[in-house]
């Protein structure tokens, strides 16, 4: 079937098709650093992640751009009451998101503009729409866009013209527009921008942009003048997204973007998260609590992307155990001893097919084509999750059965593990916080291996000296049914 994506825009599931497979363009909007990004933000962060890593194991290239807003009302107002300049206000708010996504397992995208460093590109932008009478200069010399002369306005949030009102981000303006419904493209001056040094000239008068504009002069930019998707929480469908179009596709006369993606809201406890239910947390706040970094990201990635997701604690407890039941199965399989087992075609077989493995492989391919579907049905990760877990069911009833395993067994359930952990992040970041190097791992892994096939052939000799070998690194081995399990000891210094 392939991949298909419910497109905000024809309000459809639609096959997934670029422009060019070699670089698919995604542009997502990032947050505005007047603070810390709460839980809610990086819901939609941690989705950006995973179509980034799904787009990718499917085979794509990816071009992925995520903005970083450091001007408009909220940045200048927060930068006053500080009273520092609005570069130096936002750059540690800026530095807090990359470090959380880092914490948070997040695959770093290709570029992270901030809008400051774009304003040339969105004068450009403003005087090519004044060129083509879909904006206007009022008094002060602020600059709207006319919102009557695009006939496609409201095509993105389905509003009617008629029935279009100013929005949460520009309900304020106060700049003289001839119609309530027109929105901001450049606003004039005011002592409180040139205080925090966010005002820059223009040809119709010192001002900065508006927020809208911000995001489209970034995107055209940096991903092209249409993109293949472009990414979003819900809330920026309308005003935000749709100003959007309005302003780039009046200036280019190309579609912005090919396909639009929202992502829901999540509540907290079952609230709507706020400042006043005191229900508003920020990931640093559950990192300075201990929080596991991959139950958080497990939570958050748990429910499809157009479907309400409910945080809590005890959600939480619950991916913290979703988590270690997938590494635990990881290090279980690592662990079993392998033996040459004999592979009969005759007696593995399914509806008269020849088999193309024994039970654990078979699992292993029918979790990756079921883990494939969900992802490709709009990027359905609660059925993918869903498809991973029953093969981890099936798998450990199966190790349970057999006290050793065939090599190519055990190769095939570990190669669908590291496979689908490319996309969900979940098994590489609980390595991480357990300090483990997954080099080292590798080299005791190799050792351990080398180690049970000189018991196999019974030269004891050689398996005591590879023994010695990782005691000597701080490696001590553990023998039991499963395999050989191992730990890092500290050893005392002398005199200690």
């Amino acid at each position: 079937m392939g991949l298909r994506l419910h497109n905000t825009l024809t309000r459809a599931a639609e096959p997934f098709e670029p422009q060019d497979p070699e670089r698919v363009g995604i542009y997502g909007c990032g947050p505005t650093i007047y603070g810390h990004a709460h839980i809610g933000n990086f819901r939609t962060f941690l989705f950006y992640d995973l179509v980034h890593r799904y787009l990718e194991w499917k085979g794509y290239g990816v071009h992925f751009v995520m903005n970083f807003t450091d001007v408009d009302d909220k940045t200048i107002r927060a930068a006053r009451e500080a009273g520092v300049g609005i570069g130096e206000f936002t750059e540690p708010f800026a530095e807090a998101v990359l470090e959380e996504a880092d914490a948070l397992g997040m695959a770093r995208f290709d570029l992270y503009p901030r809008a400051t460093a774009y304003v040339d590109g969105m004068i450009e932008l403003v005087q090519t729409l004044l060129d083509r009478k879909l904006a206007y200069v009022t008094e002060d010399g602020s600059v709207f866009f006319d919102i009557s002369a695009f006939p496609g306005y409201g095509k993105l949030s389905g509003k009617d013209l008629e029935q279009v009102r100013t929005g949460e981000r520009v309900s304020g303006d106060d700049y003289g527009k001839d119609d309530v419904r027109d929105f901001a493209l450049w606003k004039a001056v005011k002592p409180e921008d040139e205080e925090v040094g966010a005002a820059w000239d223009a040809p119709w008068g010192r001002g900065r942009p508006g927020w809208h504009l911000e995001c489209s002069v970034m995107g055209l930019r940096e991903v092209g003048t249409t993109l293949d998707l472009h990414l979003g929480g819900e809330d920026l469908i309308f005003p935000h997204h749709e100003d959007e179009i309005a302003q780039s596709e009046g200036a280019t006369g190309h579609p912005f973007a090919r396909c639009w993606l929202h992502v829901k809201h999540l509540r907290v406890e079952g609230s709507k998260m706020s400042k006043s239910l005191g229900n508003f947390i920020t990931v640093r706040e559950l990192l300075d609590e201990g929080v596991s970094r991959a139950a958080i990201r497990h939570q958050l990635l748990s429910a499809q992307y157009r479907r309400e997701l409910n945080f809590s604690r005890a959600g939480l407890e619950a991916s913290e155990k979703a988590v270690a039941r997938l590494v635990d199965f990881r290090d279980r399989l690592r662990r079993r001893p392998v033996e040459e087992v004999e592979m009969d075609e005759a007696q593995d077989s399914t509806e008269g097919q020849p088999s193309s493995g024994g039970p654990l492989a078979r699992a292993a391919a029918r979790a990756r084509e079921g883990f494939e579907t969900a992802m490709d049905d709009d990027l359905n990760i609660s059925g993918a999750l869903g498809a991973v877990f029953t093969f981890v069911n099936e798998a450990n009833a199966h190790l349970d059965r057999e006290r050793g395993v065939a090599a190519a067994e055990r190769d095939a359930a570990l190669a669908l593990v590291a496979s689908v952990d490319r996309v969900l992040g979940l098994v590489e970041l609980a390595d991480r916080e357990r300090g483990v190097d997954p080099e080292v791992e590798a080299w005791v892994q190799e050792r351990i291996e080398a180690r049970a096939q000189a018991r196999r052939d019974r030269d004891w000799s050689r398996a005591d000296a590879i023994r010695d070998e990782l005691s000597s690194r701080g490696i001590v081995l553990e023998d039991g049914p499963d395999g050989t399990r191992w730990k890092r000891v500290t050893t005392a210094s002398p005199g200690a």
